[in-house]
């Protein structure tokens, strides 16, 4: 699909119902993968067949599951790899919150989304967010595993929920009823966005 100047494409990557995505300027050819899982092969082919140059990799988050094949897609591409820096250390390119990605011609803009993990992110190209582990479809990230913050995580879907109802949301795991819905759609359906406070989001998220 077109948002702006760019393309999105969500991949199906692994065992644990990942998504990588590509996003690419069709006016260029430039683009950038994100997370490419446990299937790297199937990035790099949605990429050769759009004859696309992946010039950055990003890691939404540092999770195994994300980031296993960061080496492959590197290697073939010899792309930079850029991520926050509190979860993929190395990264040649340090995001935080406010950091923009130039895609040929476009751009996206990165938030920085604690919770999950201390360095989650999401990727906001105009119109649309790669929501990583943080926001998925009717549900939300876990907060009970090392490095989580509960109370960073609903402070995090707040700033998310606040966004435009039409702004499209693209998650890390295939985890709902459809592959991807909007904002709007979040408020209405997630449960996890309809808590009012931190007290009632602690009972169902950690309850």
């Amino acid at each position: 699909m077109r948002d702006g100047t760019l393309e999105i494409v969500q991949i199906r990557a692994g065992e644990m119902a990942n998504f990588s995505y590509l996003i690419y300027c069709p006016l260029t050819l430039r683009g950038l993968g994100v997370d490419p899982s446990f299937a790297p092969d199937a990035l790099l082919d949605a990429a050769g067949e759009r004859g696309v140059a992946i010039e950055v990799l990003v890691n939404t988050h540092g999770h195994p599951d994300h980031i296993a094949g960061n080496g492959a897609v590197l290697a073939a591409t010899g792309a930079r790899l850029a991520a926050h820096p509190l979860d993929v250390p190395g990264a040649e390119i340090p995001l935080g919150d406010g950091s923009v990605l130039a895609v040929g011609k476009g751009s996206l803009q990165v938030l920085h989304t604690p919770g999950h993990t201390p360095g989650s992110l999401v990727l906001h190209p105009p119109g649309a967010l790669i929501t990583g582990d943080t926001l998925f479809v009717t549900f939300v990230g876990r907060a009970d595993l090392k490095g989580s913050d509960p109370a960073a995580l609903f402070a995090s879907l707040r700033r998310l929920a606040a966004l435009p109802p039409e702004t499209l949301v693209y998650p890390g795991h295939d985890y709902g009823p459809q592959p991807v819905s909007t904002i709007g759609y979040e408020r209405a359906h997630n449960p996890f966005l309809q808590c009012g406070d931190l007290e009632s989001f602690l009972r169902l998220r950690m309850g």
